[in-house]
């Protein structure tokens, strides 16, 4: 699995607004924002400038980044844009003509200082990805939600039912001396265990709050959190079962090879006479077949990114 730039930009900003960025510009390729303070402090690494600010109570000053998430789509933009303005110059110089007369045009000098915007591009496998990840996941382990109701009016003696949906956001990753990862959003409903393939296809397009709606109740829960989670988990790793796993099976072929040229290598040097020589060149061996088969033996893990608890109105349907 990977991600289009398009789904790349949509996790971006989907953190950018959660934390209050100030956006300055946006296009399908890029956005340049202002980090608030907030997101200045996870992704910075400014420990020292924010404690001088916490302690002084000095103005706080977060910096900007230009993220680029379609560097050639990018590029050629403003290579197009830098042309127009150059065009325009030439027709319709910005500089004061008397000056221009006796000391000739000067040049346009670059922006530098504190107000520098700094550029990152950004696709699926960024570290700055990964660090947005991080700290969605510092920052949000867990929410706790309910849908909005609907604003048609209801007699005060009836109450809409809700269901309890535990959401867990789990990430796979499939290592061998290559790596791939993916993603997988499930969802459970606490009373009727039903288990959702696609849980964000089911939150898509319903209003969430923190608060509690107004003449709502839940419907009792038929499993645990705990209960959930393991059914979740079963539920992946039978999933996870089915698949192919050829590539696992390459590895370990690559892994043959690359033993047999260290065997190979040191099949000689094993046979030292000299018993201190040997006890190293021994511990020598051992560490390189070791750290062959850590680097090419094949691995799949699974951890959580995010979860939720969502109370959602009772029609909600899934796929067990």
């Amino acid at each position: 699995m990977t991600m289009t730039p398009q789904e790349v930009q949509q996790h971006f900003m989907a953190y950018l607004e959660a934390t209050e960025c100030t956006v300055i510009e946006k296009s399908p390729e890029h956005v340049t924002v202002k980090l608030s303070p907030q997101a200045d402090k996870m992704l910075t690494n400014r420990p020292y400038y924010w404690g001088f600010v916490e302690r002084t109570g000095a103005p706080a000053e977060t910096l900007s980044f230009n993220f680029v998430f379609d560097p050639e789509k990018y590029d050629e933009r403003l290579a197009e844009s830098k042309e127009a303005e150059a065009k325009a110059q030439l027709a319709s110089p910005t500089q004061d003509p008397l000056l221009a007369r006796f000391y000739g045009n000067a040049p346009v000098l670059p922006t530098l200082g504190p107000g520098r915007i700094q550029r990152e591009n950004i696709g699926y496998g960024s570290s700055r990805l990964a660090q947005i990840w991080n700290a969605s996941r510092e920052e949000g382990k867990c929410v706790y939600l309910f849908q909005q109701r609907d604003t048609e009016p209801r007699p005060r003696a009836r109450s809409t039912p809700y269901e309890q949906w535990l959401g867990v956001c789990f990430k796979v990753e499939f290592s061998c001396d290559l790596k791939r990862e993916e993603l997988f959003f499930l969802g459970i409903s606490l009373s009727s265990r039903a288990i959702a393939q696609d849980f964000p296809a089911i939150l898509d397009g319903r209003e969430l709050t923190p608060r509690l709606p107004e003449s709502v109740h839940v419907r009792p829960a038929a499993l645990t959190l705990q209960q959930a989670v393991d059914a979740l988990e079963n539920h992946l790793i039978d999933k996870l079962s089915k698949l192919d796993y050829d590539w696992a099976t390459k590895a370990r072929e690559r892994l043959e090879d690359e033993l047999l040229v260290i065997d190979s290598y040191y099949e000689d040097l094993l046979k030292e006479q000299d018993e201190e020589k040997k006890a190293l060149i021994e511990e020598q061996y051992k560490n390189r077949r070791s750290e062959m088969q850590w680097q090419y033996e094949p691995k799949v893990s699974l951890s959580v990114i995010t979860c939720g608890l969502f109370h959602l109105c009772s029609s909600v349907g899934a796929s067990s």
